[in-house]
């Protein structure tokens, strides 16, 4: 009878533990069915923030450009020692007019990032909207990089040293 009893729990206890994934997510839930619903040249700034909330990133250039991000990433698995992995990574940017109307929105998914060039050019000092993007998304590699900002810490204490 303790038998049974002790391997009923053991069972209930593993199965519990082991097949359930742990999804960690960040930014705007249903960001590709969301951005739909949003019309160029029809959608004003009130619409934007009422269908995605806040922007993670705004810029303010000739027109307002906001950037929105979705991304979810698990552990993935026993054989990869518990690392994690991204398996839903969205940007849309979306640029409004001095006006509050929505003029222009890309949406970027984890398959069509990789077909994104980055000049490999250097700029001068004049500015060009593509240097924005360049340094956001530098930003965001640093970010990912390093999430808590350790090794810029640890910079500063070897340079003080």
């Amino acid at each position: 009878m303790r038998k049974i009893l002790y391997t009923i729990i053991f069972s209930l206890v593993v199965t519990n533990c082991s097949f359930k994934k742990v999804v960690r997510s960040h930014g705007v839930p249903f960001l590709e069915k969301k951005h739909q619903i949003l019309i160029i040249d029809q959608s004003n700034r009130n619409d934007v923030i009422k269908t995605l909330g806040e922007p993670s990133t705004k810029s303010k250039f000739d027109n307002d450009l906001w950037i929105y991000i979705e991304r979810k990433e698990t552990n993935s698995g026993i054989k990869n020692l518990g690392r994690t992995k991204i398996f839903k990574n969205d940007v849309l940017v979306v640029e409004i007019d001095k006006n509050g109307i929505l003029k222009k929105k890309e949406f970027y998914n984890i398959d069509n990032m990789e077909n994104i060039k980055i000049a490999d050019e250097t700029t001068d000092s004049s500015f060009q909207k593509t240097s924005f993007i360049y340094e956001f998304m530098s930003s965001m590699r640093q970010k990912i990089n390093d999430p808590l900002g350790v090794r810029a810490k640890k910079r500063g204490e070897i340079s003080q040293r």
